[in-house]
């Protein structure tokens, strides 16, 4: 047995005592003082815990502040102070499109309506426009414009009468030129630049002669106020021309082989169709 000298027990309980190991030391006040030889190693092996303590707390980071908004744009603290449109106003600004759609009509010039044959003319020539042009160019047919239909046709009854039978009626009975035979550029021979159709088979008596004055007059280049095509132009194509009106309400007949005199105008006979050996216009 060796005999632990008292200083280093006492040492060794105010030591415990600091680190919170009350109990321990009463219990070794009450202990005998002597106890099992040790070495000094173990000594220090033992009072080495009681050396350490537990680790200090780390303070927690102090919180970021969040940064300051950034300043509103001038135009938009503007936009805020602006005053609101106020309801009655609102009311009359939603008939501006309105008003404005009128105002648009009023100065708005109307389309031009074009009464009588030529009117009537312009909206048939669609069964004319795939071979001679939306325009009267030509194509697969002859052209109208620059007055070469006029040149074709010196009077208005040649060309209905070709129109009207076409190329198989003139065919049929043997007449190969059609319309003016010393026409500037030679004649125009019945099917040689297509088959011309049968017109009278599909339009009605009025509806020919109404796109007719159209392809003479508004695409040919013929002018009804000019000496040579005034009286046609009159008895023929005008608004209340009386020949048109006299086709239209079934009182004249084309076809029939006499020379009609309608008011003051004598009609070339257009008959019932082409004869060989006849002029062909």
């Amino acid at each position: 047995m060796t005999e632990i000298p008292e200083h280093l027990l006492k040492r060794s309980r105010e030591r415990r005592s600091a680190i919170g190991g009350g109990d321990d030391a009463a219990t070794s006040e009450s202990a005998p003082a002597t106890t099992t030889s040790s070495t000094p190693a173990t000594t220090a092996a033992a009072a080495a815990p009681a050396a350490t303590g537990p680790a200090p707390r780390t303070a927690a980071p102090a919180p970021v502040a969040a940064p300051a908004p950034a300043p509103e744009p001038v135009y938009v603290q503007a936009a805020k102070r602006r005053k609101k449109i106020p309801f009655w106003a609102m009311a009359t600004l939603s008939l501006m499109p309105v008003w404005g759609f009128m105002y648009v009509r009023a100065i708005t010039e109307p389309p031009v309506v074009i009464a009588g044959p030529l009117g009537t003319g312009s909206e048939v020539y669609s069964n004319c426009a795939s071979c001679h042009g939306a325009a009267g160019g030509g194509g697969v047919g002859y052209p109208f414009e620059g007055q070469s239909v006029l040149q074709t046709f010196p009077h208005i009854e040649d060309q209905i009468r070709y129109v009207y039978y076409g190329t198989e009626g003139f065919n049929a009975a043997g007449v190969e030129i059609y319309g003016n035979p010393d026409r500037p550029g030679g004649p125009h021979i019945a099917g040689a630049r297509g088959v011309m159709p049968a017109f009278g088979s599909q339009l009605t008596q009025d509806e020919i002669v109404a796109v007719i004055c159209h392809e003479r007059y508004t695409l040919g280049g013929a002018d009804p106020t000019s000496t040579e095509w005034a009286a046609e132009y009159a008895a023929w194509c005008a608004p209340g021309a009386p020949v048109f009106d006299a086709i239209e309400t079934g009182e004249y007949d084309f076809t029939s082989p006499d020379a009609p005199t309608i008011g003051d105008v004598a009609i070339i006979p257009v008959g019932p169709a082409p004869v060989a050996g006849s002029p062909a216009g």
